[in-house]
């Protein structure tokens, strides 16, 4: 190099002064000099380090609860940066819209294998604060939990079961997320916003619409009048087809009252009792005044809401009569109504279906434990003797009325009277879809005040992994 430079002569010497000079007149002139430039290239490198740690800070926060709550509250799906290997972006996107589009409370998300599964629902569950159905799929594990007044335990267990064995990501969530929605109650927080497009209507376009409307007025008037005639004349069909069942479920009730043979002026009796009797009195009379004034499919949810109370009304007095602890308040058999009251929950498969928890008397408990056939109350259908969730879709209300409060979802999922009860077309014809049994709301901000038994057990596969694992689905809390 120094050869090099010896060759270039005095006048390329003279002229490098004259460079300079010019080089730092241009940078003031530009309102850039070498020092500002040197300051602005330490404050870039500060910049750069200090976003790197914010970057850094991210990763760490980003699978914290409180990330995750955060994430879902604006978002009803939220993945895991280190889970994205399971659910992209654009399948991500896609389950979000569908949720929002069902305007329900229900909450996904993706973590990575190895999260912490030490109280993790009942975690989430408070740093999110809204009442819904929390749903997690963790690693190759998937669970769930909810709010009571969103979806009873049984049938947030049984949906579990339904989709456990499914291995990949998507098709899981795609899959608990087409029965929850279908089986939930409440709605989306107003956090999450709408998944519409927005925009407005034109003014030329509802001038058009209103033309439209108007030149076809006369010939919409006919085909509803039709339709309705027509949708009357099922409902009708229906309802008498319906009627046969119930007057049998009546029957069977004042069957139970006189083989009962209980006197209010007997010896032993107290208030109590009395109290007890006049309910299921009370109970059949309205059975019977509530379905001779039926019109419609829907009308006999009442009429078996009647009948459920009325049981319950005996089953206590047969217990104060007999000095034992009163029952709790529990559905009646699942199988059949009349066998009365349920004692406890048990598995049950239905043909080509997923197994289930449902409720059972004790002879039905005791036949599925010996592996036979529960007795199952069968109806007359168009093929014949079927079970009533094997019947038409006028058995939704009947059904209902005896399994209120949200559970009848869980029991009906992958029936075909469930798969009817899903469809739009059923709530407008029946007015009542899976969500009407329990009458809940769900999406409400409820902060930390909420039943953490909702959001207990464990994390995982059919049964508590214990020290913070998966557990069997159902309650929130404990481990996940």
């Amino acid at each position: 190099m120094k050869a090099a430079l010896s060759t270039r002569g005095p006048t390329r010497l003279l002229l490098a002064p004259a460079l300079v000079a010019l080089a730092l007149l241009t940078g003031l002139a530009a309102g850039a000099p070498s020092a500002g430039a040197a300051q602005r290239a330490t404050a870039a490198t500060s910049v750069t380090a200090a976003t790197s740690a914010t970057t850094a800070t991210r990763v760490t926060t980003a699978t914290s609860v409180s990330a995750v709550a955060e994430a879902l509250r604006e978002s009803p799906v939220y993945v895991d940066p280190a889970a994205r290997a399971q659910l992209s972006a654009a399948e991500a996107d896609t389950l979000a819209r569908q949720i929002k589009d069902a305007d329900k409370p229900l909450f996904v998300a993706v973590l990575p294998a190895g999260y912490p599964t030490r109280d993790l629902f009942t975690d989430l569950r408070t740093a999110t604060g809204v009442t819904g159905l929390y749903a997690i799929r963790l690693g190759t594990g998937f669970d769930a939990r909810a709010d009571a007044a969103v979806m009873p335990r049984t049938a947030v267990r049984n949906l579990v079961t339904s989709v456990r064995g499914e291995s990949d990501t998507q098709t899981q969530l795609d899959d608990f997320t087409d029965r929850a929605l279908t089986n939930m109650a409440g709605s989306a927080p107003s956090t999450w916003g709408s998944s519409d497009g927005g925009g407005g209507v034109s003014t030329a376009a509802l001038i058009t619409v209103g033309a439209v409307l108007v030149a076809g007025g006369a010939g919409a008037y006919t085909v509803v009048r039709r339709n309705r005639r027509r949708h009357e004349e099922e409902q009708r069909a229906a309802l008498e087809k319906l009627r046969v069942v119930v007057d049998e479920d009546i029957t069977a009730f004042g069957e139970e009252l006189d083989r009962l043979d209980f006197h209010p002026a007997e010896a032993g009796a107290d208030d109590s009792m009395r109290a007890d009797y006049e309910r299921a009195l009370d109970a059949y009379d309205r059975a019977k005044s509530t379905m001779a004034q039926a019109g419609k499919p829907e009308d006999v949810r009442a009429v078996t809401e009647a009948l459920a109370d009325g049981r319950f009304s005996l089953a206590a007095l047969a217990a104060r009569r007999e000095s034992r602890p009163l029952p709790d308040r529990r559905p009646p058999c699942f199988f059949d109504p009349r066998h009365g009251l349920s004692v406890a929950d048990a598995s049950w498969t239905p043909p080509g279906g997923a197994t289930r928890e449902v409720p059972v008397c004790a002879a039905d408990r005791t036949r599925l434990a010996d592996g036979r056939d529960p007795v199952v109350r069968e109806v007359d259908t168009e093929y014949g003797r079927r079970p009533y969730w094997e019947a038409g879709p006028a058995y939704g209300p009947w059904a209902g009325g005896y399994f209120g409060g949200g559970i009848l979802p869980g029991l009906l999922v992958g029936t075909l009277l469930g798969s009817m009860m899903a469809t739009p077309a059923y709530a407008a014809d029946y007015g009542s879809g899976y969500g009407d049994f329990g009458g809940y709301e769900g999406g409400d901000v409820s902060g930390a005040d909420f039943n953490a038994d909702d959001f207990g057990g464990g994390f995982g596969g059919g049964g508590d992994f214990g020290g913070g694992d998966f557990g069997g689905g159902g309650d929130f809390g404990g481990g996940f």
